[in-house]
């Protein structure tokens, strides 16, 4: 059986105010799947709500979460106290492909002519 040391409590703080969770993740546990646990939590009613890992920012202590570290190697010593609930906040990205295809979108030259 895990030690409590080895589950930490998180609960999600959304850029309104809101909150997913809290509920209980192992220390080994990777960034990138909590960020799937966020996708599939996410309020239906909330629009703008993200549909890829990609589109999704955790930040715990002031630093952006990295997909590839876990929970443990992400923890504070300052900011986690064992047994209590750690807030990360989420932040969701807008879509890069829109801007791409404003960004690329062929400019039209007009030319003005005048006929003297």
């Amino acid at each position: 059986m895990a030690s409590v040391q080895d589950q930490l409590e998180i609960k999600f703080r959304l850029t309104d105010g809101s909150d997913i969770g809290p509920k209980t993740f192992p220390a080994a546990t990777s960034v990138a799947t909590l960020k799937e646990s966020v996708i599939v939590q996410w309020p239906k009613e909330k629009e703008n709500g993200p549909r890829t890992v990609k589109d999704v920012k955790l930040i715990s202590a002031g630093k952006i979460l990295e997909n590839s570290k876990t929970l443990g190697e992400c923890q504070s010593p300052l900011c986690d106290v064992p047994g209590g609930v750690t807030t990360m906040h989420v932040v969701v990205q807008p879509p890069l492909e829109k801007e791409k295809k404003i960004i690329n979108k062929p400019k039209q030259n007009k030319c003005v002519c005048v006929i003297l």
